[in-house]
């Protein structure tokens, strides 16, 4: 299946220039979406002992890849979402900077993670999280996305291996 039939691109939004991917339509179709999932859990091999999920939308997905292959899910918040005591990393984006936080009572330590999302793009936002799941002592073993903007080349920040759904080239 072609989940680019899913996905809205909408042009110039938020800003001129930008092709938003609207993956709302894409949730809301049951079999896209559950071809999707399908796909991104079979990128997980018997080794992963944990998922992260990025906020907010990586949620959606990492929820239910937890649910359908029984592995623990740790949620990643944008800076402010969760009580103390948290773990932050700080990092650049396009248009400033941003913060990532894991809840130190949630971050496992030791453990194989993949981290999930529904887009990678720049891959700022991916190699931080990864960069905080590290500092607290784990492993990341690559990300896995529904979409990949290939022609962001998310690579040039994020080394690790990227499984994507679907590509933008």
């Amino acid at each position: 299946m072609n989940i680019k039939k899913f996905i809205r691109e909408i042009e110039d939004y938020p800003e001129k220039g930008v092709s938003f991917k609207d993956i709302t339509t894409l949730i809301s179709d049951v079999k896209a979406f559950k071809f999707t999932l399908d796909v991104m859990s079979d990128f997980i091999s018997n080794d992963i002992d944990y998922i992260a999920s990025i906020d907010s939308r990586g949620f959606i997905f990492g929820s239910a890849i937890s649910d359908r292959l029984n592995i623990p899910n740790i949620l990643l918040r944008k800076k402010g979402k969760l009580p103390p005591p948290v773990v932050s990393k700080e990092y650049e984006l396009e248009y400033g900077q941003d913060t990532i936080e894991v809840g130190k009572i949630t971050v496992p330590k030791n453990k194989k993670i993949m981290i999930v999302d529904d887009l990678i793009a720049s891959g700022g936002t991916a190699k931080a999280s990864l960069d905080l799941l590290e500092m607290c002592g784990n492993s990341v073993l690559g990300i896995i996305v529904a979409v990949k903007l290939q022609y962001l080349n998310p690579e040039k920040v994020f080394t690790s291996p990227i499984y994507s759904v679907c590509e933008y080239s």
